[in-house]
């Protein structure tokens, strides 16, 4: 008898490891599952965003973001190889809004340029969109950040503004040291052309190289032209920008140039200071090209 007892006691003794065991490895078991699908729904959370460029500078900040997108718009620009072969919505100023819709976005991003044109579109059909503010480099930077909050790329979106703002605060230094000459920037759109302030991205631009705006002091970023007034402002550089279809607003500006005589009285027309800037680089928006641009108006003001 005892040694059944002791035979008895000593099964239960190993009964009772085996449940302890089997318990432990069950706790591991669903740890792991748990760890799995809090990472799946992170991937799957990041996947379903369905992102389309409005325009071709946000292409190539989601390109430095390492954000894929859905759609562009066409251009007649190289995009980041990660954008090939997707579908186009057309001019970003007036995209297929049919086509944007059939891609069934969560999130289109354009431009505040072009919000006043779009925005109604967008309402109408429901389509979800973000117009990011690039009217100035400080704004563009701001909305780098921001999209790299919303989108988990911000060490990515830190990387690129702190890379742009050295070389942008490299040029304000030489800057600072520089006599700013006097400068009228004119934005030319196909018939017609504005005058840009110092609250334009140009303006922007030409204040961050040392220049001085002829019309700062202004509220609003573009105005009218008004020759006689423009004269008296007395400008040391004229630059020219084009907006849409360069070649044709170059001989619109140089037709104007030619044909009204005013233009012919203007220092900087009698000392060859006119300079027609690309628009790749000189935009009506912020783009990724500020240092590159900035460097070529340090070479147009102080060579």
């Amino acid at each position: 008898m005892n040694k059944y007892l002791k035979a008895l006691m000593l099964f239960m003794a190993l009964m009772t490891l085996f449940v302890i065991a089997g318990c432990s490895g069950g706790e591991d078991k669903t740890e792991a599952p748990a760890e799995k699908m809090e990472t799946t729904a992170a991937s799957t959370e990041q996947s379903e965003k369905r992102i389309i460029a409005g325009t071709v500078v946000v292409a190539e900040i989601l390109d430095k973001l390492e954000l894929d997108a859905i759609a562009v718009p066409e251009t007649e620009k190289v995009l980041a190889p990660r954008f090939d072969g997707l579908p186009t919505i057309g001019n970003a100023m007036a995209p297929d809004m049919e086509i944007v819709k059939s891609l069934n976005p969560t999130d289109v991003l354009s431009v505040s340029t072009l919000e006043y044109d779009l925005q109604d579109k967008f309402k109408q059909l429901k389509i979800p969109v973000n117009f990011l503010n690039f009217q100035s480099v400080d704004a563009m930077l701001n909305e780098i950040k921001s999209l790299g909050e919303q989108y988990d790329r911000t060490a990515q979106a830190e990387e690129l503004v702190t890379s742009l703002q050295k070389n942008i605060d490299a040029v304000q230094t030489v800057a600072t040291n520089k006599e700013g000459p006097r400068v009228l920037i004119l934005l030319g759109i196909p018939g017609s052309y504005l005058v840009a302030t110092e609250n334009s991205y140009a303006g922007d631009l030409v204040k961050r190289a040392g220049g001085i705006n002829v019309m700062e002091g202004q509220d609003a970023e573009y105005l009218s032209s008004n020759t006689e007034y423009l004269h008296n402002s007395n400008p040391d550089i004229i630059l020219r920008l084009s907006h849409g279809m360069p070649d044709e607003v170059v001989k619109m500006f140089d037709e104007e140039f030619k044909t009204n005589d005013i233009w012919k009285h203007f220092n900087a027309v009698k000392n060859g200071k006119v300079y027609d800037l690309e628009e790749e680089l000189f935009g009506t928006t912020a783009s990724l090209q500020v240092p590159q641009a900035l460097g070529q108006l340090m070479e147009i003001f102080y060579r």
